[in-house]
C-alpha cells in the first residue's frame, strides 16, 4: 500500500498576509525600490528573501531609514511611538498591520478610555505584543496593563482594579491554551469584560481545527512555517498534543526522508505566512522519494479579503 500524503485545508496565506506582501509589491511598482520595511513585513524566510531580491530592506528601527523615504510597518502592528518616530524622521509610511491586530488595537484604546485596567494574553518579544502594549498609553486615565503568557502567571496576577478589568489576546495563539487561561482569569476576576469578538483570528482557529482532524488520519505532520512564526509553531505544537510527530520546516531541504519512510500516512499544513509553492514543492519532494500519493483532506471555505491602503489601490 502507497503512502498517503493529506494536505490539511485551509492552510497557507491568511487575508492579512496577503494584504500585507501585496501592500510592499505595490509600493515597489508604484514608487520603485529601495522600499524599507520595518522589521519582517511576515514572519516567513522565503517571503522575505524574495521581497530583498525585489528591492526591499528590512530595518529593526526607523533611525536605519533615510529621511523622505518610504516605509511599511509590518502585518504585526506598531505601537503609537514608532508611528511618531515616522513623522518625525519625515517618513512617508504605509501601515500593513492585519486588520484584526488593528480591532485589538483599538480595544486597547477603548478600554484606557474607560480608566479599566487590561490583561493581554501573548508572548513576551512578540512584535504583535509589542506593539499592542505600545498602544496602552494612558496620559488622563488610571488604566494599566499587564501581560499574561500562559497559567501560572495567570493565577498569581494581582491587578489595580479586579472589578475593572477586561482582556485581549495576541492574534496567532493556541485557541485551546487561550481558553484555559481565560478560565483561570474568570474564576480569578469574575467581573472580567471579554473581547466584543474573538481575538484569535479566523485563520489561527480554522488552522488549528484543520490540524486536529489530520491529526485523526496522520501519523506525522509536516508544517511549513518558519521558526520564529507564531502561529506555525502553535500548529506543531498543536499536532505533537492530538498524537502525530511533527516537524515545523521552510522548505523540502529539510526533510528527512529516511524518518519520513516508516510512516504509511503524512500530513501537510502550512502557517498562515507560509507560501501555498512551498507547500507544492513539500508535497511533491515528499511523492518522489517515497513513491508516495498526495490528496487534499476537506476544502477550503475561506473567502474574506483585506483592502489596501487608498493610495496603494
Amino acid at each position: 500500500m502507497k503512502t498517503k500524503v493529506l494536505l490539511a485545508n485551509p492552510r497557507g496565506f491568511c487575508a492579512g498576509v496577503d494584504r500585507a506582501i501585496d501592500i510592499v509589491n505595490q509600493a515597489l511598482k508604484k514608487f520603485g525600490p529601495p522600499i524599507y520595511v520595518r522589521h519582517e513585513v511576515v514572519h516567513n524566510k522565503t517571503v522575505v528573501e524574495e521581497l530583498k531580491s525585489k528591492g526591499v530592506i528590512f530595518v529593526d528601527e526607523l533611525s536605519e531609514v533615510p529621511q523622505s523615504s518610504h516605509v511599511i510597518f509590518s502585518a504585526h502592528g506598531v505601537s503609537e511611538k514608532v508611528e511618531k518616530e515616522a513623522e518625525e524622521f519625515n517618513l512617508l509610511s504605509f501601515d500593513a498591520t492585519c486588520p484584526l491586530v488593528t480591532k485589538v488595537h483599538n480595544e486597547v484604546q477603548r478600554h484606557v478610555r474607560a480608566n479599566r485596567d487590561i490583561i493581554l494574553i501573548g508572548h513576551e518579544g512578540h512584535p504583535e505584543v509589542e506593539g499592542t502594549l505600545g498602544r496602552h498609553n494612558p496620559t488622563d486615565s488610571i488604566s494599566k496593563i499587564y501581560l499574561v503568557q500562559d497559567e501560572e502567571e495567570a493565577r498569581l496576577l494581582s491587578v489595580s482594579q479586579p472589578d475593572n478589568l477586561a482582556y485581549v489576546t495576541q492574534t496567532t495563539l493556541s485557541l485551546d491554551d487561550t481558553l484555559t487561561i481565560v478560565k483561570i482569569l474568570h474564576q480569578q476576576f469574575p467581573k472580567i469584560l471579554k473581547p466584543k469578538s474573538d481575538d484569535i483570528c479566523y485563520a489561527t482557529q480554522n488552522r488549528q481545527d484543520a490540524v486536529k482532524q489530520l491529526a485523526l488520519e496522520s501519523e506525522f505532520i509536516v508544517v511549513i512555517g518558519s521558526k520564529n512564526s507564531s502561529n506555525s509553531n502553535r500548529l506543531k505544537e498543536l499536532a505533537e498534543r492530538c498524537g502525530a510527530g511533527s516537524i515545523l520546516i521552510d522548505g523540502a531541504n529539510e526533510l528527512d526522508f529516511k524518518s519520513l519512510s516508516k510512516y504509511k500516512s503524512i500530513g501537510v499544513t502550512a502557517g498562515a505566512s507560509a507560501p501555498e509553492s512551498i507547500v507544492q514543492s513539500v508535497v511533491k519532494a515528499i511523492c518522489n522519494e517515497l513513491n508516495a500519493v498526495a490528496e487534499e483532506l476537506g476544502e477550503n471555505k475561506e473567502n474574506i479579503y483585506f483592502r489596501l491602503p487608498p493610495e496603494l489601490r
